[in-house]
């Protein structure tokens, strides 16, 4: 099973401001992503989760929170922590599980993804959650794809 890290950032690794995007709407992002997801389970916090509630990514969602109310929609499953999540991903029988955020879980997660695929914003944009730095030397950037007001970046984890 592979992990793969979703997340949009600003040159300053900013990804969030108030529980939401410090830059405005961008519509081709939000559709890439959304078919990227669909048909995978992901895993994501809590409050990632109630800002999604109206509209849930991916065909499972993984709740990684402390908190065990509030999941009783029937695509969700609670995680109480890193490792439980991981064995819930275990069972859901597909190649790719996706990492949605927000910033605690990306860091949780850091050691464990293999891929991550990055909305890089240009600029630098006031926040409160940030995208964890990543070492290059463990890191290949395999692609590039350039969109109106943003770039679409895919690296992979180098073998050891």
């Amino acid at each position: 099973m592979e992990f793969t890290s979703v997340a949009a950032l600003a040159d300053n690794y900013v990804i969030g401001r108030n529980g939401d995007l410090p830059w405005e709407s961008l519509p081709a992002d939000k559709q890439q992503y959304r078919e990227r997801v669909s048909g995978f389970p992901v895993i994501l916090g809590r409050r990632t989760y109630e800002s999604m509630r109206s509209d849930l990514p991916g065909r499972r969602q993984i709740v990684l929170s402390q908190q065990k109310q509030g999941f009783h929609i029937e695509t969700v499953t609670h995680a109480p922590d890193i490792d439980s999540a991981i064995e819930i991903s275990k069972q859901t029988d597909t190649k790719t599980v996706y990492i949605l955020g927000g910033a605690a879980i990306y860091s949780l997660f850091q050691s464990h993804i293999d891929r991550m695929v990055l909305t890089r914003v240009p600029g630098i944009y006031q926040g409160d959650s940030y995208y964890p730095e990543w070492n290059d030397d463990v890191w290949t950037l395999i692609s590039t794809e350039d969109y109106a007001g943003f770039t679409l970046e895919e690296w992979t984890r180098q073998s050891v």
